[in-house]
């Protein structure tokens, strides 16, 4: 037989077992804290029609995976979650109540250049508020991706917190109208790379006199208390157009965050922040492990006008994203969740002569709620039945044999000690559970 050649593509990958296992873990988790503020889950296919997509992703439109379907249509794969949404809302806007909270847990693809950290199929987990103005949307967005963030065990990450029209009235400030504020925004956003000098620089090779960009610098470098630092925005803003609104909705939002008790240590405000700005039309966000410094691991913000694109009139609309790969590579690097080891609790071994009795002990095991495992080769001896298991890393069997069932009995065997005990059949389930790993 001819021998095919495997192989996989460049920046996609298998997940073996052990990685799916711990894959599922922390999606298990971040989809709890979903569900426990009340988003409900949707889904939406993979290619959407080509013009959906086209238009929406700024420039992460280069990197959208298109081409042309069997029947001549063009199509491409989503690049994120959030236009799909939007598209989604257009078309179930009277199957949906607003606000509609929903959350989605999906692959994406983007034609990056691969390396280490980023691929080019990636898993995202959003969820987003449609229908809702009020800054309590964004808090509880931002309270969602706090809640995420430390249940899958990475507690000492700090979310940092602008908006985008105080990012415009800077711009404003320095001269520059709105529409060509762009590479200010660039030049604030490589902040942490390139310092304040290179940040001041950048601002002056975009034609900011050397004098605003001062100006700039110095409220963008600000730090301290929020309320401090929203009252010398309001003071330095006051004259700006939209400026005074937009600390006003800052403000707004901080009172909301406090008031949802997600802790103040947890979070910042951060007039440096032009994440995605061009995306985004007010409060946007970053979620940062501090400790180990890892950088960006989700972001937020609200985007009122893409949803209204599809839907034909003005929509509101807030969402959080998180990376999953990202925080996937700091808890694997870091150890900061034990994945599970096994995909079963118990393995049921047994001979030829009770092979019924032990596919019956099986399911009734599994109707109890344990992860069972059992023989499924014919004429396989004990012992190569508890080789197989113990590779399996399943820490108990249980051996229905002959003899001990006519005693109303079986054995339970700890395949890491060796230690073997019995019990009787009527206490089976609760001996397990006495016996298992804690």
């Amino acid at each position: 037989m001819a021998k095919q050649n495997a192989r996989i593509l460049k920046g996609f990958r298998d997940y073996p077992p052990a990685d799916m296992m711990l894959r599922q873990r922390l999606i298990g988790a971040i989809r709890t804290v979903f569900e426990r503020h009340g988003f409900e889950p949707i889904d939406t296919p993979a290619l959407e029609h080509l013009d959906v997509l086209t238009g929406q992703a700024g420039e992460n439109e280069k990197l959208m995976y298109h081409f042309e379907d069997h029947g001549g249509r063009a199509v491409g794969l989503r690049y994120d979650l959030t236009v799909p949404l939007a598209r989604f809302m257009a078309m179930h806007e009277n199957d949906v109540v607003l606000p509609f909270k929903r959350y989605h847990i999906a692959p994406v693809w983007r034609a990056e250049k691969p390396q280490r950290g980023r691929f080019r199929e990636f898993l995202q987990c959003d969820a987003d508020i449609v229908g809702s103005p009020s800054m309590l949307a964004d808090a509880e967005c931002i309270s969602v991706m706090s809640d995420a963030i430390h249940a899958v065990g990475l507690p000492q990450t700090v979310i940092h917190i602008n908006h985008r029209r105080v990012l415009e009235s800077m711009a404003l400030l320095a001269g520059v109208d709105a529409a060509h504020s762009v590479g200010i925004f660039r030049a604030i956003d490589k902040l942490d790379k390139i310092g304040p000098e290179g940040v001041r620089k950048d601002l002056v090779s975009t034609g900011v006199t050397e004098a605003s960009a001062d100006q700039i610098l110095e409220l963008v470098l600000q730090q301290g208390d929020p309320d401090d630092l929203l009252a010398i925005a309001k003071a330095r803003l006051a004259d700006v157009d939209g400026g005074p609104q937009a600390v006003e909705e800052l403000a707004s939002l901080v009172h909301h965050l406090e008031n949802l008790g997600v802790h103040s240590h947890g979070w910042k405000i951060d007039f440096s922040l032009a994440r995605g700005i061009d995306y985004y039309t007010g409060p946007v966000c970053e979620a940062r492990v501090e400790s180990p410094r890892v950088g960006s691991i989700a972001g937020a913000g609200r985007y009122d006008e893409l949803v209204g694109n599809f839907v034909g009139r003005k929509i509101p609309a807030t969402g959080m994203s998180l990376g999953f790969e990202r925080i996937l590579e700091v808890v694997r690097e870091h150890d900061l969740v034990s994945a599970p080891d096994t995909p079963a609790d118990v393995f049921v071994a047994y001979l030829a002569d009770s092979a019924a009795e032990g596919s019956r002990i099986a399911r009734e095991l599994r109707d109890e709620g344990l992860r069972v495992d059992q023989s499924i080769l014919d004429n396989r001896g004990l012992g190569a039945q508890f080789k197989y298991a113990d590779r399996k890393g399943i820490p108990l069997a249980v051996i229905p044999g002959s003899e001990e069932l006519d005693r109303g009995v079986v054995s339970v065997k700890n395949l890491r000690s060796g230690i073997q005990v019995e019990a009787q059949l009527g206490l089976l389930v609760e001996e397990i559970r006495n016996l298992m790993p804690a």
